[in-house]
């Protein structure tokens, strides 16, 4: 149990220290440590943290923490993980935040956020990808490119919130009649 803990607190420790770009660049960082480190869970469970996790209100950082903390180590792995998630950022906030007061005219400073852009983009593609291949493997080319479609256009064109289009999207799964399976479509 203590162990447990130990790791849970060392891995939300590594996300929070190196999540820069705030919790959409974390989102990487998280899935690295619980699914392929640590292994507390799949990527179909993860898929679906994210997706419960985007629909609600608040940082993604600390609800999926939370969340996966709990599930991992019950209440205390939960406040484990969103302490050991938070902290860093806390500090670094105030330590930065002081930096910029003082120097942010200065040509190093604005480098310092500029330098980290690309590599969150690119942390974003590749698990933007991973989804897709994942979503593509289950649900065909023609279903994903079009959900894809269907929700960039509400949600860039239209202006809808993404929680919303998740919801929507959770909601219309769960209200789906399972389809009944005759004997011919068994042992597919």
């Amino acid at each position: 149990m203590l162990r447990t803990q130990a790791q849970l607190f060392m891995a939300f420790l590594r996300i929070g220290l190196f999540g820069f770009g705030g919790g959409p660049s974390m989102i990487p960082l998280v899935h690295q440590e619980v699914v392929k480190r640590h292994a507390w869970m799949d990527d179909d469970a993860f898929a679906d943290v994210l997706a419960i996790g985007n629909t609600l209100p608040g940082p993604i950082a600390t609800k999926m923490a939370g969340y996966i903390g709990y599930r991992v180590g019950g209440m205390p792995g939960a406040l484990n993980a969103v302490v050991a998630v938070i902290v860093p950022i806390i500090v670094a906030m105030i330590a930065l935040l002081s930096l910029y007061a003082r120097h942010g005219g200065q040509r190093w400073v604005q480098g310092m956020g500029q330098g980290v852009v690309p590599v969150v983009m690119v942390m974003m593609a590749k698990l933007t990808w991973d989804f897709f291949a994942k979503s593509r493997a289950s649900l065909g080319w023609l279903v994903t490119l079009t959900m894809g479609a269907v929700a960039g256009g509400l949600i860039y064109w239209l202006d809808v919130h993404p929680g919303l289009v998740i919801g929507a999207i959770l909601l219309a799964a769960l209200l789906r009649p399972e389809r009944q399976q005759t004997t011919g479509e068994t042992n597919k």
